[in-house]
């Protein structure tokens, strides 16, 4: 299996490239030509592992907009995606047994599909809420494209009437928004602080009768085991991925988690210096990230995050909250921090959820 990678470069699946191509080719343009023109050679977009670096499909994207001259062309690209678009995840999806699983999947296994988009899927009162989160610059039209995705997942899994209860975008009104409104059937609202979508609970929760569990886990297994080969140079991503999973349990050392990566403690000393970092400054920022995103979580106590983060007592986990944002973790949940504090250096906000996702546990 061809991999094409680089460590710390955002990337993208090539099939999404393909999907690009195969959009401009159906707006009447030669889709072949105009990924040449991005820099793509369509001939190594054929492997279904194949990765391309982010600023190609940045470029693609103003390349596209300028041929068509179409502002809805991210709307109307979702048309063009298909299972294997997603690679082993489009199946999972699929296999989902309600939208609820479906948005929890996409939002553990994103970077299947690129590093450059986060997710949080949360529950509000009678609705749920997904936020489709860019951690680096993506154009405002490739978030169109995501939202006309999920949209079309949603439809897919529950049927071809539904539609969310509302879609937020931080991008400005465009001029015209008819393709907007005729496709995605949702109230809108442009200039908003999210990318936001909002659905009802009772669709979201209900059981889907096409579920498939087996099928899904089969999915999952080679979602996991892809993203480990795309990850396996990237040590700071090794490292912070075992920290999410462990930091439940308690404080990991610098030696056990050497140990899971089959590495002396030494080596990984050495190989996060020469990334530019500890083994201490990448457990501080993991456990930075995770707070915020669990506080955002409402299900979660302050008593209980200090144990999903490690910390054996809550006082540890509030003068640390304190060091990073000068305020409790009470204070930012209630207050301006909720609105302005962002993520710590590198971190996937997707890991956060995965332990938010299973079962409470009693607070400490």
């Amino acid at each position: 299996m061809r991999i094409h990678t680089a460590t710390n470069q955002n990337s993208i699946l090539g099939a999404w490239v393909k999907a690009v191509g195969r959009a401009l080719d159906a707006a009447g343009c030669d889709g072949s030509t105009l990924l040449e023109e991005a820099g793509f050679d369509p001939r190594e977009l054929t492997g279904c592992d194949t990765r391309c670096p982010l600023a190609k499909a940045s470029r693609l994207w103003a390349i596209a907009l300028s041929a068509t001259g179409d502002p809805a062309f991210g709307v109307k690209l979702a048309r063009h995606f298909n299972h294997t678009t997603f690679h082993a995840l489009g199946y999972g999806l699929s296999a989902s047994s309600s939208l609820k699983e479906a948005f929890e999947r996409v939002q553990r296994y994103a970077h299947v599909v690129s590093d450059a988009v986060e997710y949080r899927f949360v529950r509000r009162d009678s609705e749920y809420h997904f936020y489709i989160e860019p951690v680096t610059e993506l154009p405002v039209e490739a978030v169109d494209a995501l939202v006309g995705i999920y949209v079309r997942m949603c439809r897919g899994l529950i049927g071809r009437q539904f539609s969310p209860l509302s879609v937020e975008l931080r991008r400005p009104r465009p001029a015209s928004i008819d393709e907007f409104e005729r496709l995605w059937r949702a109230p809108l609202r442009f200039g908003a602080e999210h990318n936001r979508l909002a659905f009802d609970r009772d669709s979201v929760e209900r059981t889907l009768e096409n579920g498939n569990p087996e099928l899904a886990r089969q999915s999952d297994a080679i979602s996991v085991r892809y993203l480990a080969r795309v990850e396996r140079d990237n040590i700071e991503a090794r490292v912070r991925e075992v920290l999410t999973q462990r930091l439940h349990e308690s404080e990991p050392s610098q030696e056990g988690v050497a140990e899971l990566l089959n590495v002396s403690a030494r080596t990984l000393q050495r190989k996060l210096g020469e990334c530019g970092t500890t083994f201490k400054d990448i457990l501080d920022e993991t456990r930075h990230a995770l707070a915020l995103a669990y506080l955002r979580a409402p299900q979660h106590s302050v008593n209980e995050i200090a144990y999903l983060l490690g910390f054996s007592r809550s006082s540890c986990f509030t003068r640390a909250f304190r060091r990073w944002t000068g305020l409790s973790p009470s204070d930012w949940r209630a207050g301006e921090g909720f609105r302005t504090q962002q993520p710590s250096r590198g971190f996937a906000v997707s890991a956060a959820p995965r332990a938010a996702a299973s079962p409470d546990r009693p607070n400490p």
